[in-house]
């Protein structure tokens, strides 16, 4: 297969969580060049819609919320309504509700931060599974640089994203000899809405940068570009795998 051809997704349909903007819409947008049909998901129908409006045609946009199973069933459905197929799944949405020394979490915020961190990619993949057996299937799991190396002030949510990448490396291990793959992206320090609270203090962004070796904030289409290449017959021998997209933080 030419080169060109093995980052092709023609005939593919994906689902994005959390695509409303950041990561998600970014991944949505490289996806849908690529010649998916792309599933646009997030809470708030009136983002995600004009997200599909700016992508046109092969897009459909339903709202969901990801700590919610009966809400990921109903994704599920009308996904296969649409265009009749389910082959990547892209878990990006996430929640961090607090901000803080990890024993000022209170149960609300633990109990939101797993539902939608971990349960919410387990119980939308356990829907997809059956659809994604039929002709293989690519789950891609969004954690984070914090799953790797607990990040200060951010505590349950780094527990969260650990428990994701222990979770992708389940699915890729049991549903594997199904013909459906599962790796892991972990994001570092990326120019978003979600993370601004990082970048946007002097304090925290000098630091930060100071311990990477390619030393500036990321950019969302660095981590669409490793989604693609996860998505895509490119890296149909890949499964199990953790990718950073990190400056090198982790080194």
């Amino acid at each position: 297969m030419p080169i060109q051809d093995q980052f092709q997704l023609n005939g593919k349909t994906a689902i994005i969580t959390g695509a409303s903007k950041g990561i998600g819409e970014a991944i949505a947008r490289a996806l849908h060049e690529a010649g998916a049909n792309v599933v646009i998901s997030s809470r708030k129908q009136d983002a995600i819609d004009k997200v599909a409006q700016s992508l046109g045609e092969r897009t459909l946009a339903v709202a969901a919320n990801a700590g919610k199973p009966e809400e990921l069933q109903h994704l599920v459905d009308r996904t296969l309504d649409a265009f009749g197929r389910i082959d990547i799944i892209v878990n990006n949405a996430a929640a961090n509700p607090v901000f803080g020394p990890v024993e000022a979490t209170e149960d609300w915020a633990y109990d939101k931060i797993m539902d939608v961190n971990v349960k919410g990619p387990f119980e939308l993949c356990k829907r997809a599974l059956p659809h994604l057996e039929s002709g293989g299937g690519s789950i891609i799991n969004i954690s984070s640089v914090g799953g790797l190396r607990p990040e200060h002030l951010l505590g349950i949510y780094s527990v969260s994203k650990a428990a994701l990448i222990s979770l992708t490396k389940v699915m890729a291990k049991e549903w594997g000899p199904k013909g459906v793959r599962a790796n892991v992206i972990c994001p570092g320090l990326i120019k978003t809405k979600f993370s601004e609270a990082l970048w946007s203090n002097e304090k925290i962004l000098k630091y930060t940068l100071s311990q990477l070796p390619i030393p500036r904030v990321g950019s969302v289409e660095e981590v669409a570009g490793l989604a693609l290449f996860l998505s895509a017959p490119a890296s149909s021998y890949c499964t199990g795998g953790v990718y950073t997209a990190d400056g090198g933080f982790t080194i």
